[in-house]
């Protein structure tokens, strides 16, 4: 454990060199504003203006193509900012009909990134399209992340004139945090999205190139006075309606029975006691409005996949929960009765804790070094999570406990500190030690490990990145035990070590297709912790963005991976590009894989392609079309032992999906939803018996009316069929009918 230990001592921060902070001086407004994207309203004639803004991309900080204006002002209970973005071609703006956060990187956008706390390390996004569809999300720095799943309370409205586009916002100060000081100072970035030839961004202030940071380059507002100190309460009940219809003795091709009618309800509620505290509750919480995931390819996969988490409860401060290692993932939480949490900062330390109570139901990963199962949570359990930050300047150090405590006496506990030191705005080093305790279900009957034994491990990791204009490097080294568990979390892996390393070269050429070009190597070694090699990579690629909002990223692998008790070497191609040639054809995505592979069921190399297609198809303003394909093959020779087949075709696995959706206006839609999820297996080249044909097909049709977040009506019918094994047709498997009606009430 030595490795991280040591950087874990006190540390001193060093001063940041980037640009000085511009300090604009807010007024509180001089009359009502109406949020309608008409910018005549008076007070804004009195209006702090900001007029001076500056290209980041494509070009490093130079002065904008269009011209860019925008006010802010305040109120008692709410923060407001107008602004006109100017365009010669208005025909030419991308601006159409979504749901909330579904405005993509080839749309014209626009807003304000607010860093309320003033810590330079995580700001709201509060931005909106030239139709006034509103995308909020958190970033934070100290993970690079950037998370659409948290919402917010706040209005927006956009109007497209005659030489561009006008926007205002009013964010009420209840949907923020911040300190107890009077008067405010907030960090602030004033941004605009112009997409055209190329993706053009413009902020109010500048970014260098190469930094380690994003929020802190923020500029500063200062003046706002007077402000709400708390008081205020959300509390959001929900009822549903669903009926579920299944086949007959739970028999594939059985007519589909129906079920009474469930009628069911919950209750949501936030307080904020003051204006940097949030509590929040939940009685029997339910997660209906979220869309299904979309599937993936688990054929000839040896590790659990990761889905998002998009349930509100888990949302408030939810940059708390990452961490270097990814010990909390509260969809582990799988079907709460209730849930109590609390998020907050004091001085210069942030904190949150939640507890809930879990009935059980999912699935608990079961982690390995070469591959992880999965055993059924078939118990109810008791959740308590916390982590404590403490903040040095933009550095950090924190500590974070996880807790489980099932039924039948067995725990899962992790304990741990983690820390990011950003020596100055290039280098940052962060690294987080975790050790765990934990007593296993004594439940043989549902995994193997389930003994009631007890087990203890550890967690280290540490990463060290270099950024500068044209040079970057980074470099990782991982240490997990093999009896190393975070069923809070999400670690498919452990029982082994790694270090990794990338290096790159960085162009800007300012003329011709590419705008950005990146040369780069990197090598990666992991090995059991017996010392079994279980994967080594030498590679080389090559990445540059351009024209038509493009990204393309090319890399040659030669990579050996265990499979087994074999050491198998493959050569690989991995390839990954999005663009944008147009308005009606927006977000075309390709990436995957080509050449070499391990036929892991088999221990044995062959050849075949990974493929993803992504495209979405706007024919019109409020028509949006999106069309994924997943596609995965593989060749291989037969086994000494299979005489009597021929080089064949192991597997092919594909998912098909199509989403349409029509939004009648930014409180209005309806979606239909078709999926089809299909695997066919060569049965004479697997040495074990194994289904020929597996699969399902699903569709679903949702029609939605939200006057906000949390506000809302759903109205939904969903059928699936399933591959009958025995006579490779689909059988009906399940129909759903559901009604959802939730309502905020505001205090």
């Amino acid at each position: 454990m030595s490795f991280i230990v040591v950087l874990c001592l006190p540390f001193a921060v060093h001063a940041q060199t980037r640009e000085p902070a511009i300090t604009f001086d807010i007024k509180r407004a001089t009359g009502p504003i109406t949020i309608d994207g008409d910018l005549s309203d008076a007070a804004w004639k009195d209006a702090l203006r900001v007029d001076k803004w500056y290209e980041t991309n494509a070009t490093d900080n130079t002065e904008p193509k269009m011209k860019n204006v925008a006010w802010m002002t305040y109120d008692d209970h709410f923060f407001y900012a107008a602004f006109h973005f100017e365009d010669p071609n208005p025909e030419k703006i991308r601006a159409p009909f979504a749901d909330r956060d579904n405005v993509s990187s080839a749309t014209d956008y626009g807003g304000v990134i607010l860093d309320t706390r003033n810590d330079g390390k995580t700001a709201i996004l509060f931005l909106s399209n030239a139709r006034g569809i509103q995308y909020d999300s958190v970033s934070d720095d100290t993970s690079g992340n950037e998370d659409s799943s948290p919402d917010f309370f706040w209005e927006s409205s956009a109007k497209i004139t005659k030489t561009g586009w006008d926007l205002e916002l009013r964010i009420p100060f209840s949907s923020l945090r911040y300190k107890k000081a009077d008067p405010q100072t907030w960090g602030i970035l004033l941004y605009r999205n112009y997409p055209r030839d190329r993706r053009y961004q413009m902020f109010a202030n500048k970014l260098p190139k190469g930094g380690n940071c994003f929020i802190c380059n923020e500029n500063k507002i200062t003046g706002l006075t007077g402000l709400p100190q708390g008081g205020h309460i959300v509390a959001a009940p929900y009822m549903t309606v669903k009926e579920q219809g299944s086949p007959r003795n739970d028999t594939l091709g059985n007519r589909l029975v129906n079920a009474p009618a469930k009628i069911d309800g919950g209750i949501d509620v936030k307080w904020t006691p003051n204006a940097d505290t949030a509590i929040d509750g939940t009685l029997n919480p339910d997660f209906s409005q979220v869309e299904s995931d979309v599937a993936a390819i688990s054929a000839n996969q040896r590790f659990a996949i990761f889905f998002s988490e998009k349930r509100p409860f888990f949302l408030e401060g939810v940059e708390l929960f990452s961490t270097p290692i990814q010990a909390v993932y509260t969809r582990t939480i799988t079907s709460p009765r209730f849930g109590l949490r609390s998020t907050g900062k004091f001085g210069d330390n942030d904190y949150t804790a939640i507890i809930a109570s879990d009935r059980g139901g999912g699935l608990v990963i079961l982690p390995g070094p070469n591959g992880s199962d999965f055993a059924n949570q078939d118990f109810s359990s008791t959740v308590a999570i916390g982590r404590i930050r403490h903040n040095f300047g933009l550095s950090y150090l924190s500590l974070l406990g996880t807790f489980r405590e099932s039924e039948g006496g067995a725990h899962n506990r992790v304990l741990g500190p983690d820390f990011q030191w950003r020596i100055n705005d290039k280098e940052t080093v962060t690294g987080q030690v975790l050790v765990s305790d934990t007593k296993t279900p004594d439940r043989p009957d549902l995994a193997a490990e389930w003994n009631g034994q007890t087990m203890k491990g550890h967690a280290e990791y540490v990463w060290w990145t270099h950024n500068t204009k044209h040079i970057d490097w980074y470099t990782e080294a991982k240490d997990y035990s093999d009896r190393f568990r975070a069923d809070n979390g999400f670690v498919p892996q452990v029982g082994y070590r790694e270090e990794f390393f990338e290096g790159g070269y960085t162009m800007r050429p300012t003329t011709g297709f590419a705008n950005r070009i990146r040369l780069f190597l990197n090598g990666d070694y992991s090995a059991a912790t017996n010392g079994d090699r279980l994967f080594a990579d030498r590679s080389a690629g090559i990445g540059f963005d351009g024209k038509f909002a493009s990204s393309t990223r090319l890399r040659f692998s030669v990579n050996s991976v265990r499979s087994g008790d074999k050491v198998l070497t493959r050569h690989q191609l991995l390839y990954s590009m999005q663009f944008t040639p147009s308005n009606m054809f927006s977000n075309i995505q390709l990436s995957g894989s080509a050449g070499e592979d391990v036929d892991f069921s088999n221990t044995r190399l062959g050849r075949g392609v990974s493929a993803n297609v992504g495209a979405t198809i706007r024919p019109t303003d409020h028509l949006e079309l999106r069309y994924n394909q997943s596609l995965s093959w593989l060749n291989v020779k037969p086994l000494p032992n299979q005489i009597d087949a021929d080089r064949g075709r192991l597997f092919t696995a594909q998912v098909e999906r199509i989403r349409a959706t029509y939004t009648f206006n930014s409180k209005m839609f309806v979606r239909g939803i078709v999926q089809n999820v299909r695997t066919n297996r060569n049965q004479e080249l697997f040495l074990n018996s194994i289904n020929q044909h597996s699969g399902n097909v699903t569709s679903s049709l949702l029609f939605a009316y939200k006057l906000n977040w949390q506000t809302l009506l759903f109205l939904g019918v969903g059928d699936e069929r399933d591959v009958d094994v025995d006579i490779n047709k689909l059988q009906p498997a399940s129909r759903q009918l559901f009604m959802k009606v939730s309502y905020a009430f505001q205090r």
